[in-house]
């Protein structure tokens, strides 16, 4: 199903769940949709996630459907309390939906839990109160794990024999840093490059449609690095946050993960296999705060290592990048043995952000906390805090996701090639967390 034929797409499709909705509503009762095809249920589901995205202005990260649907989501716009009552009443009714058929099995269970998720962020909006753990199981379908913060002290401590100096350790990273920063004249050319690569490494085992193709801009006042906002008909609109100076080793990164394979890639396949292909309206709409997002920001956190294993990436760095920058290729190793023990700390931002949602930490603690365990100035670790404010459990996504997903690809495959292919059909095979870690 193209978006022409979407924009044609029969409103009489959901005459009858409509009026079910409605009679149950009236009766206070979820009704009975086991003879119904799920077509209908898939586009109340959009119309309603137009509607929360008037009141929850982050929740729609994408749109590809009709144009009329989210005219009328603007101009008849349901109160806040009506709309999360009918959510509710969908997702009720989808327990009671029974199918036939793997494809539609798999296809109600994704619906099922993108409208769990939806029923949260909704009952969110009129004021109720989730824990971390509560919105990491029923948004992103993940069990979050326990922290311990000695373990990340073990890492600060090995930090701290790697940096030179003595004194403040986020103040000393920071300088250590400094000699990597990409000047300003020369990160469109660096950046260019280095998304260049990730896409012919990416080609090499995906492939996309002739006209898939992204507009690249840069932006400052942001509380994220960088961001895709997925266009429809293969495009991609990129953006790199300027707010801070570029460090030379993050180019790759933002490559792969807002480009190939990370989220360009991922948004084509679903618009061309689910969306158009299997024509399941669902997929016209993009909710950031669903079970998906924790695929698609895990996959596009692991596209780094996949498209750049064992030591590739700072071998192209050192050999591309480095000169490319005018910077000094000798210190890559350096760089690279920061960067790992760096990362040893990313789980440091969902305990902090936990306790600080919970209410167990103070803002203030908070911004501390990420100073420290992240080793970034205070303005970065008040931007980090602002993001986790705005998005909330979200940031799990980024390294708890990219753990889920190394994991279940590494399962699946014996060589490069065939991690590839079980990354492509992660993609779209409409897996979530629970099934990846059962």
């Amino acid at each position: 199903m193209n978006t022409k034929t979407l924009q044609h797409f029969s409103v009489a499709l959901c005459v009858s769940l409509a009026a079910l909705l409605a009679g149950c509503a009236k009766h206070n009762h979820a009704p009975n949709l086991t003879s119904i095809t799920l077509d209908p249920i898939a586009e109340q589901y959009v119309k309603l996630g137009l509607e929360l995205g008037q009141y929850d202005k982050d929740y729609v990260d994408a749109y590809l459907g009709p144009d009329q649907w989210k005219t009328h989501a603007k101009h008849n716009l349901r109160s806040k309390q009506q709309l999360a009552a009918d959510i509710k009443l969908l997702f009720e009714s989808l327990k009671n939906f029974e199918v036939n058929g793997k494809q539609q099995k798999l296809r109600h269970k994704a619906l099922y839990r993108n409208v769990r998720a939806m029923d949260v962020r909704a009952r969110m909006v009129n004021g109720e109160t989730f824990s971390f753990a509560e919105e990491a199981r029923l948004i992103y379908d993940v069990d979050i794990p326990s922290y311990d913060y000695r373990t990340f002290d073990q890492a600060l401590a090995e930090i701290d024999k790697l940096v030179p100096g003595k004194g403040d350790l986020a103040q000393r990273v920071a300088t250590f840093r400094k000699q990597f920063e990409v000047a300003n004249d020369k990160v469109s050319e660096v950046v260019d490059q280095a998304i260049s690569e990730c896409s012919k490494r990416s080609s090499q085992y995906i492939s996309l449609p002739a006209n898939e193709r992204f507009e690249l801009q840069y932006v400052t006042d942001k509380n994220w690095s960088g961001y895709n906002w997925y266009q429809g008909d293969n495009k991609s609109l990129m953006q790199i946050n300027q707010d801070f100076p570029m460090q030379i080793d993050r180019a790759i990164t933002l490559g792969c993960h807002e480009g190939y394979p990370g989220h360009h890639v991922w948004n084509v396949l679903i618009e061309n296999n689910l969306l158009n292909k299997n024509g399941w309206i669902e997929y016209s709409i993009f909710p950031l705060f669903s079970p998906y997002a924790l695929i698609a920001e895990g996959s596009a956190n692991f596209g780094v290592e996949l498209s750049f294993p064992d030591k590739q990436k700072i071998v192209y760095e050192s050999d591309v990048l480095f000169p490319l920058a005018g910077l000094d290729p000798a210190k890559t190793e350096a760089l690279d043995k920061l960067t790992k023990l760096t990362g040893q700390l990313s789980h440091s931002r969902n305990a902090i952000t936990q306790q600080y949602l919970n209410g167990e930490m103070s803002r203030k603690q908070a911004i501390e906390m990420t100073r420290k365990y992240s080793l970034v100035s205070k303005e970065r670790a008040e931007q980090s805090v602002r993001f986790s404010e705005q998005y909330r459990a979200y940031v799990l996504n980024y390294n708890l996701g990219k753990e889920i997903v190394r994991n279940y690809v590494n399962k699946q495959s014996k060589n490069e090639a065939q991690k590839w292919q079980a990354f492509e059909r992660l993609l779209t095979e409409l897996s979530t967390a629970s099934d990846m870690t059962e």
